[in-house]
């Protein structure tokens, strides 16, 4: 049966939000705490196989005066919560190999899902997204905070001024020396587990989201093919490092890097080249406009600060306030409440979801293969014309 896109799809909206989360470890402890200063939202729900995790949240709530939650401990406690009818979003902060399961299920109920990144781990996860997120008319947003870093949302603005001119390539990255954090009382973490069996770019979003916003990818353009590089190693040391060229449909370039096995330092490199300007975060702070000086590092404030938007600004502001600790966690929680409570298109929808986390598998592909050319599939079926 022919299903009709969900770009821009927008849902009645709705006062006050009703949460379930689903998975309350390190990550999701901490979005739950994040919650827990932004209004008009209710935590209805809380899932957790580990029974210490759901006593940490259920003390955290109390002490906030918040009313005591629903509580699913069980295996399949997480399908219980999405069946559950006085639940608008289900939160996702469980491991990479469940985010699509559960999303889908999610949406199956009349939920609208949050995920965290990646969203899926193969091509045909990202399919099962947009079938059932299409087939439900239901929102399925991915988590994926950089794209509300500040200096990511004064270039969007700048982008769109036209400061940049004709946008020719961007660089993103996840270069993040985790190798003292990899173990857990001398276990390897799923995280480190499965980076280490993975042989391409297997956390492709936090470097592509942002290079993708700016691009207008499905909003006028779209990822068009991508050759990946991984270097040998030897037969005990894991593979963690990436390099991934892609060109997009309209022939702009992106540079996309992986690294978390080396004493580099941290990075997501947040480079933009137009025809009319620079700029970049990592190493070093750096905006150069046409026919002016490169500026560096607490120079560049002006410029950020005159073109973030003021949306972006007040959000900042009332975080500061608050004491939150991750002021891009916040922006993205405070923006997906927004809109749902406006009934305005999310920031990030399942076609973004989608292509963002299709990269790991394909730039395995291309890297097993000599790096040859691999095709992005069109999610959109067409539409991001």
């Amino acid at each position: 049966m022919m299903q009709s896109h969900v770009l821009k799809l927008a849902h009645k909206p709705i006062p006050t939000i009703r949460i379930g989360f689903i998975g309350l470890g390190n990550r999701g402890m901490a979005t739950l705490r994040r919650y827990l200063a932004i209004e008009h939202i209710d935590v209805v729900a809380l899932c957790d196989i580990n029974s210490t995790h759901l006593t940490e949240a259920n003390t955290l709530l109390r002490q906030d005066g918040r009313y005591r939650p629903h509580i699913y401990d069980s295996a399949n406690g997480w399908r219980m919560l999405c069946e559950r009818p006085d639940i608008d979003l289900v939160y996702v902060c469980t491991d990479w190999l469940t985010h699509t399961s559960m999303a889908c299920y999610a949406m199956e109920h009349g939920k609208h899902a949050a995920i965290e990144v990646p969203a899926a781990t193969t091509v045909a996860e990202c399919w099962q997204l947009v079938d059932t997120a299409e087939r439900t008319r239901q929102h399925c947003f991915m988590l994926e905070n950089c794209c509300y870093d500040t200096f990511h949302q004064a270039m969007l603005t700048m982008e769109q001024e036209g400061l940049f001119g004709t946008l020719t390539h961007l660089e993103g990255a996840y270069i993040h020396d985790l190798r003292d954090r990899s173990s857990v009382d001398g276990r390897k973490g799923w995280m480190a587990h499965l980076c280490g069996q993975h042989e391409g770019n297997p956390y492709p979003t936090h470097g592509i989201g942002p290079v993708c916003q700016l691009l207008h990818i499905h909003r006028g353009d779209r990822l068009d093919y991508l050759m990946s590089l991984t270097p040998a190693t030897n037969a005990t040391q894991d593979v963690c490092v990436n390099n991934t060229l892609i060109r997009t449909i309209k022939g702009r370039s992106v540079l996309l890097q992986y690294d978390v096995t080396t004493p580099r330092p941290y990075s997501r490199m947040q480079t933009v080249c137009g025809t009319r300007g620079f700029a970049q975060k990592y190493p070093r702070l750096c905006i150069m406009l046409d026919g002016n000086e490169p500026i560096y590092d607490d120079a560049t404030e002006t410029v950020v600060a005159q073109y973030t938007h003021p949306h972006i600004v007040e959000i900042q502001r009332k975080g500061h306030e608050l004491g939150v600790p991750n002021i891009m966690n916040y922006t993205m929680d405070y923006r997906l409440i927004h809109c749902l409570r406006h009934g305005l298109p999310l920031d990030i929808d399942v076609y973004d979801a989608a292509e963002w986390s299709c990269i790991a598998e394909l730039s395995e592909q291309s890297a097993k293969n000599g790096g040859i050319p691999v095709k992005i599939p069109d999610f959109t079926r067409g539409h991001w014309e």
